[in-house]
């Protein structure tokens, strides 16, 4: 996916945005009443994984009798810490793919698994030490163009991008929702239509299955690619997470 994709990326200022394109969160775009919730601690339902996740950053497990704040300390020093990030050998990884590896490796504990709640759990706890910073992200070309060409490129049976509706229709209504720029600033999010917290990822699916394409694996560097595009797409803005979604 990455091979040959640096074509796409325009300049290290732009890439291929609009003109006049301003980022915009997608706390934005939802009811007054979804707004409400995801301000208040007790009402936002991810703040019950941001607690959990708590407990299982100061768990012991495996046997290496570690648990994650053996190396790290108090989970505020988690405070700033962004990602996707490419690991030594090349390969992208992002925040939950970090937390499996450090599990297995260093903690030589069980993997978790993409998409559990302890995982979703974990990364939501270690997000929220940064809300209300800007979301900023290394300014890989390489990466950054894959994932603007997975962005723009047409697939499925309806023949669509991610650009057709986080691009071309923003702002206007789709069902029951006002289309978005597609931020991922406040992921892990909690949507009410799941009636559960989610990853970026599962989103990402969610969008292929309904334009009638093929989902990528969770945690397959196609989608770290797109994640690292749109967190550069939308540097800047405040992270929310836990935020609530339609």
């Amino acid at each position: 996916m990455l091979a040959g994709a640096a074509v796409l990326f325009v300049s290290a200022a732009r890439g291929g945005l609009p003109e006049n394109w301003r980022p915009r969160s997608g706390h934005d775009f939802i009811t007054p009443g979804l707004k409400d919730m995801q301000a208040d601690d007790f009402s936002n339902p991810g703040m019950l994984w941001v607690s959990q996740g708590q407990d299982l950053w100061n768990k012991v497990e495996g046997r290496a009798g570690k648990s994650c704040a053996t190396c790290h300390g108090e989970l505020s020093s988690m405070k700033g810490i962004q990602f996707p990030k490419r690991a030594a050998d090349g390969r992208l990884v992002n925040l939950e793919l970090q937390i499996e590896q450090c599990r297995t490796l260093r903690m030589q504990a069980p993997a978790l698994g993409y998409e559990s709640n302890a995982l979703l759990a974990l990364t939501a706890a270690i997000r929220n030490q940064s809300r209300g910073l800007p979301q900023s992200i290394p300014e890989d070309r390489d990466a950054i163009a894959s994932g603007e060409a997975y962005f723009r490129a047409r697939r499925g049976r309806f023949n669509l991008a991610c650009a057709s509706c986080h691009e071309q229709n923003v702002g206007k209504r789709l069902r029951d929702e006002i289309v978005s720029q597609g931020q991922t600033n406040g992921f892990p999010t909690y949507r009410v239509r799941w009636e559960n917290l989610g990853s970026v990822h599962r989103r990402f699916q969610d969008c292929n299955e309904s334009i009638g394409a093929e989902p990528e694996p969770l945690g397959s560097q196609t989608y770290i690619a797109l994640e690292w595009f749109l967190a550069w797409r939308g540097r800047g803005l405040p992270i929310e997470t836990p935020s609530v979604r339609q």
